[in-house]
């Protein structure tokens, strides 16, 4: 790990850079102080999405949506859906 402080980073920075594309990392710091890291720059793992991969694998109970209007009713009485404040 390379320390520079900000006014030797202005000055040189193309070999940081350089440092940094060789796998180093740098910390700038100001007054002593590190403020920032400089790291190489790493491309994100794009994950291929597969399309249809929980197909035939979520089933719904025959019955699931075979309810009563009393049914409904209730339920819908139970909590109102838009509660006056």
């Amino acid at each position: 790990m390379v320390h520079a402080n900000i006014y030797e980073a202005k000055t040189h920075l193309s070999k940081l850079i350089a440092q940094v594309e060789a796998g180093e990392e740098i910390v700038l710091s100001r007054s002593g102080k590190p403020v920032a890291r400089i790291i190489p720059w790493i491309e994100p793992v794009q994950s291929i999405r597969k399309l249809g991969a929980l197909a035939g694998k979520i089933e719904e109970a025959p019955d699931a949506w075979d309810f009563d209007q009393d049914d409904l009713s209730s339920l819908m009485a139970a909590e109102p859906l838009f509660p006056q404040t």
